[in-house]
């Protein structure tokens, strides 16, 4: 069975978007800077919104080759518009939500679940056929490891401190032990890896 993890681009200071994040500003005020390490290289590119420097192929190649579904809450979806024109990796996307929209445009492979985080994790299991589980936004992040069931965790730091903004690690409940995987240093950014021990 693949990994429950959640892999995202922070600042040096822990946020994943800035300040006054919404449909108006996606990653927040300031918040691009989180993703240039994405398209820093066009001799990588791999995807309309994937061209990473050299050191990092091996982070997206991992992407493409090992997801096997996505977990999602309702804001990262609505700021994302649904992923409408499709999400870079082309699996199905579970979105956490108290209730499902009616109206509007979103990627075919989004399904809706309103009962909760752990059913979500269900779906997503069923779904991945062994792949890994990738946990886009902090909030779902936030109640997997309360629920002890996220396995590792994947941070892509970037040279970028945003000062305010959405958190990766708010209200969790601590400590949490993790052991350092991987370190991976680029252009740009530094991709650090960990699994998670629950005591």
């Amino acid at each position: 069975m693949g990994a429950v993890i959640v892999d995202l681009s922070v600042s040096l200071d822990g946020f994943i978007a800035g300040p006054d994040d919404g449909p108006q500003f996606p990653l927040g005020r300031g918040g691009e800077g989180l993703f240039a390490w994405m398209n820093a290289s066009e001799a990588n590119r791999v995807h309309e919104y994937l061209a990473p420097p050299d050191a990092s192929t091996v982070i997206v190649d991992e992407w493409m080759r090992e997801s096997g579904a996505i977990i999602s809450g309702r804001r990262t979806f609505d700021i994302a518009d649904g992923w409408k024109g499709g999400h870079p990796v082309d699996v199905p996307i579970f979105v956490v939500t108290h209730e499902a929209p009616t109206t509007g445009e979103w990627s075919p492979r989004v399904s809706f679940v309103t009962e909760g985080v752990e059913r979500a994790l269900e779906r997503a299991k069923e779904a991945a056929g062994g792949g890994t589980i990738g946990i886009s936004g902090a909030s779902v992040a936030q109640q997997l490891l309360r629920l002890r069931k996220l396995d590792e965790i994947q941070v892509s730091v970037t040279p970028l401190l945003l000062g305010g903004g959405v958190r990766l690690f708010d209200n969790i409940d601590g400590p949490i032990r993790l052991e350092q995987t991987r370190i991976v240093p680029s252009d740009g950014v530094t991709h650090l890896r960990y699994r998670v021990y629950y005591d």
